[in-house]
């Protein structure tokens, strides 16, 4: 199969950051974090860039249009059209997922798959504490992991609305974790 095109959900603290850069290696697939597409943006200076600098430095959350522009630009360049991709913090909203879709459209791709990686709220609250980062207070992780819930709740349904979500635990050991994921990917890519 060529080019997989995944996005992996889950909460903050579930692991699928460390998932992600690990199954991008092994299916040699761009691991695309927003996190860092909004930083290189902003170190850029592209106009996106600039605008988001200017928004996130204002303490306020990137607007779906810039961050669904920031988006499709990456997706358009030549190391995802040839590699395929991982999408890893987007989308976030159902808004977002149909305008990923519809960008994927014009070029005539589809989504492979969206993973949600599942794990409990209280052992991602664990995790986050142990990580003991400044802003990992209870409260803190509370209140995150209560907006996730909010936005995401809809947004598993588009995806199961679909029938391209499957959900893996992501309790366990790391390489089991990984494990179950490979083999999530290599019955879709088995499939095609």
């Amino acid at each position: 199969m060529e080019n997989l095109r995944i996005v992996i959900l889950g909460r903050q603290g579930s692991g699928k950051g460390t998932q992600c850069l690990r199954l991008g290696e092994s299916y040699g697939v761009i691991h695309i974090s927003t996190g860092d597409m909004l930083r290189a943006a902003v170190e850029s200076q592209t106009e996106l860039g600039q605008k988001a600098k200017a928004i996130m430095d204002a303490g306020d959350l990137v607007s779906d249009e810039i961050i669904n522009a920031i988006v499709a630009q990456r997706i358009g360049m030549n190391d995802v059209s040839e590699n395929g991709f991982i999408l890893d913090g987007y989308p976030r909203t159902a808004s977002q997922a149909q305008a990923l879709e519809e960008e994927l459209l014009v070029k005539g791709l589809k989504l492979d798959l969206a993973i949600n990686l599942e794990v409990p709220v209280s052992e991602v609250t664990q995790r986050m504490l142990d990580r003991s980062r400044a802003d990992d207070t209870e409260e803190a992780i509370r209140r995150r992991l209560e907006i996730y819930e909010n936005e995401t709740t809809p947004l598993l349904e588009w995806f199961e609305d679909r029938n391209n979500l499957v959900v893996v635990s992501g309790l366990g050991p790391e390489d089991e974790v990984f494990s179950r994921l490979k083999g999530v990917i290599d019955g879709i890519i088995s499939e095609n």
